[in-house]
């Protein structure tokens, strides 16, 4: 699952042995460590996320519930102030729309 949060981007998938837990992965460190500071990020460099924390599901589900009661914006490309994250969303937004077109 990709979470495209206005400060940050990460895709989570199933941990693969343990079932109550996620492993939460970002492009970027400081991205895992605003959403789940206190928590250890793994670094490697020979997979497609360079970065992963390991979360109970119950924990990024409060999360998102959390990022989700808190959004006071109108426009959600607006709200992201990091210029490499907006660029990319805005790409991500370009493609979405193609996609839609077609």
């Amino acid at each position: 699952m990709w979470i495209c949060f206005n400060d940050a981007f990460v895709s989570a998938v199933q941990h693969e042995t343990k079932p109550n837990l996620l492993k939460v992965r970002a492009r970027k460190r400081k991205h895992l460590e605003r959403l789940f500071p206190g928590h250890k990020v793994y670094k490697s460099e020979d997979t497609d996320y360079r970065f992963r924390v390991f979360v109970p599901k119950k924990l990024f589900a409060f999360l998102v519930a959390k990022r989700v009661r808190e959004i006071d914006y109108p426009n959600f490309k607006d709200s992201v102030r990091d210029d490499e994250l907006h660029n990319l969303y805005a790409g991500f937004w370009f493609q979405h729309r193609k996609y839609q077109e077609r």
